[in-house]
């Protein structure tokens, strides 16, 4: 079965079955108020995160650095304000954890290693060469 169908369809049963549970311990306005909390809290602490992605990709740009954590880094920012906008304790749990910076660092650099890592391992195509520099005079041309 494809993953992706599956998430489409597990998540928000999951999510509803939380909050059914959580609701009946809690009560349902309880409920609601901790879902829209998360929300304006974490869209917020995302704003401020986001700010912070794009001055350190600048800092990087002015050092002629290319900014590739910075980019990933936004991007999973990006990511983590949608699960924060949608209703759910799962989604929100997912959300905080990508804008913490210390587990967005170490997710991005696993999903970077693992992507990347076996691309180089089951490369047959990588030759070892040393380029030599030979200097042409100019009478010869």
């Amino acid at each position: 079965m494809n993953t992706l169908l599956l998430i489409i369809i597990g998540l928000p049963i999951l999510e509803i079955t939380l909050m059914i549970k959580i609701g009946q311990q809690i009560g349902a306005l309880n409920t609601v108020l901790i879902i829209f909390i998360t929300a304006f809290v974490g869209i917020y602490y995302a704003k401020i995160e986001g700010i912070n992605t794009i001055k350190s990709g600048m800092a990087n740009l002015y050092k002629n650095k290319i900014p590739l954590y910075e980019m990933f880094s936004g991007a999973s920012i990006a990511i983590a304000a949608i699960l924060l906008i949608l209703p759910g304790f799962i989604s929100d749990t997912l959300g905080f954890l990508l804008l913490v910076p210390f587990t967005r660092k170490t997710i991005i650099s696993l999903w970077l290693k693992n992507k990347y890592s076996k691309d180089v391992k089951n490369s047959e195509d990588i030759i070892d060469a040393e380029i030599i520099e030979e200097k042409i005079d100019k009478d010869e041309l």
